[in-house]
């Protein structure tokens, strides 16, 4: 277990991304050191999957199964229920939402969440790990750091993808959507059910996500917040919804372990 002070993360002026780009030496040292911060005071830990583990769709685009899905809807004569925006979405949680807030718990609701969870399912196989990714659980574990999954993805689909990295073992509890769609982030209650399960402080632990829903989820939960980010535009809806800490590889977050003496 890494030992060191919780202290306050949110302490210190505004900084900005680390990223190899970056030339200006003081932002950078108080960004990097504000991560360290953050690292080596967790003792638990809340991974979102699809981003900071994995590309879940990476093979089997999320656009794709979001036309699917919507085409199901059409051909079940409720294509009306669905706005524009939700009909045109590359996230298939956007239509299922949208469903579900004009027809909560119906058999419809039940029906696409199932269907949703067999493609997810489907998609396990094709799914690329984030580089880093799992050399840093593998690692980060060894300091008796705890770990949980905490996703809007099938806690199947979750189970199936660290079966397939060898990592189950770091994973003994995994969290991911109901059938009761208010339950997925920004909700905290998958946050809540990990942390009950594991016996966690929420000051001493922390969510990694790579979604403004990920960070509001782990405000209403009372933890702390590290943003993933693979590109710049999730980097600016990250630092705009108020994340304080992001990287852009997690590669970041392992040199800091590596560094530990």
């Amino acid at each position: 277990m890494v030992q060191r002070p919780l202290g306050n993360h949110h302490d210190g002026p505004d900084t900005l991304l680390v990223t190899p780009e970056t030339t200006h030496t003081e932002p950078v040292t108080a960004e990097t050191a504000r991560l360290a911060s953050l690292v080596t005071s967790a003792r638990y830990v809340l991974w979102d999957m699809d981003g900071p583990m994995c590309r879940l769709f990476a093979g089997y685009p999320a656009h794709e199964i979001a036309d699917e899905l919507v085409r199901m809807i059409d051909g079940l004569g409720m294509g009306a229920l669905l706005t524009k925006q939700e009909r045109s979405g590359d996230d298939p949680h956007v239509a299922l939402r949208g469903v579900h807030e004009r027809h909560r718990g119906s058999d419809l609701v039940l029906a696409l969440e199932e269907w949703l969870t067999r493609r997810e399912l489907e998609a396990v196989p094709k799914a690329m790990p984030t580089p880093h990714a799992d050399p840093l659980i593998r690692t980060w574990s060894t300091f008796g750091v705890r770990f949980a999954i905490t996703t809007n993805n099938a806690a199947l689909a979750a189970t199936a993808y660290v079966e397939s990295r060898g990592l189950a073992d770091c994973f003994p509890y995994i969290y991911g959507r109901t059938p009761n769609l208010d339950l997925m982030k920004p909700n905290p209650h998958c946050l809540d059910e990990a942390i009950k399960a594991m016996g966690a402080v929420p000051s001493a632990t922390v969510m990694i996500g790579d979604a403004d829903t990920d960070l509001l989820a782990a405000r209403q939960a009372g933890v702390s917040f590290l943003g993933y980010a693979r590109n710049e535009d999730k980097e600016q809806i990250l630092r705009r919804a108020g994340a304080e800490v992001v990287v852009r590889s997690m590669k970041q977050v392992l040199d800091v372990l590596r560094s530990l003496p």
